[in-house]
């Protein structure tokens, strides 16, 4: 009895060795050097902020000069009333077709519609004679020749009528003795107003 002991106390003791040895030998294999410290949580530091009260008085708003734009011309822009772009009212008035100078003897005048033909007619006068007391006009060039006098030749045409689309719109040419182009322009005025363009004989 004691000898089955002995021998079964001697086993267990070898299987606690065994078991030992296998143990270590494991912990050897999976052994490092690598070393992982957490890294400490950073504490974020606030500052305190003072904010000081500023106070102004009256004369330190006196103090503060406006500041003022250097070298700029001066504005003069004026906003057109409306009637100074109203087709219908610029119409309605007289017309200044310019002055032109020339040393020409004689003049030819050559008109025609400036739109569709809608039944417009004009009158024409020359330094305030009538020359041509009705005229009908249509897509094709009509006209006259005046002979210049020296100085201020004057031309003005009348609307008799605004045809079917109204005003009365026309097209017309001047030429010097040469063939020259004067003057070349358009009108378009109501009913019983003038268009008027003057030549200065040199």
């Amino acid at each position: 009895m004691n000898k089955y002991l002995n021998f079964k106390g001697q086993v267990f003791i070898l299987g606690l060795m065994f078991g030992m040895l296998s143990t270590a030998h494991s912990q050897e294999e999976f052994k490092t050097d690598i070393k992982v410290k957490a890294a400490p949580a950073k504490k974020k530091e606030v500052k305190e902020v003072k904010v000081k009260d500023v106070k102004f008085s009256n004369e330190d708003f006196n103090k503060i000069k406006a500041y003022e734009v250097q070298g700029l011309d001066k504005n003069d822009y004026v906003v057109p009333k409306k009637e100074d772009y109203d087709a219908e009212k610029l119409a309605k008035r007289d017309q200044d077709l310019g002055t032109f100078k020339t040393s020409s003897g004689t003049a030819k005048v050559s008109y025609r519609d400036a739109a569709y033909v809608d039944g417009d007619k004009v009158r024409v006068y020359v330094n305030y004679v009538i020359v041509e007391p009705e005229v009908l006009l249509s897509g094709e060039e009509q006209g006259f020749n005046i002979p210049l006098q020296k100085g201020i030749n004057r031309i003005d045409f009348e609307a008799l009528n605004e045809g079917f689309a109204a005003p009365n719109t026309a097209e017309f040419k001047i030429f010097d003795d040469n063939g020259a182009v004067i003057s070349s322009n358009q009108w378009n005025i109501a009913q019983g107003y003038k268009a008027t363009v003057i030549l200065e004989k040199e």
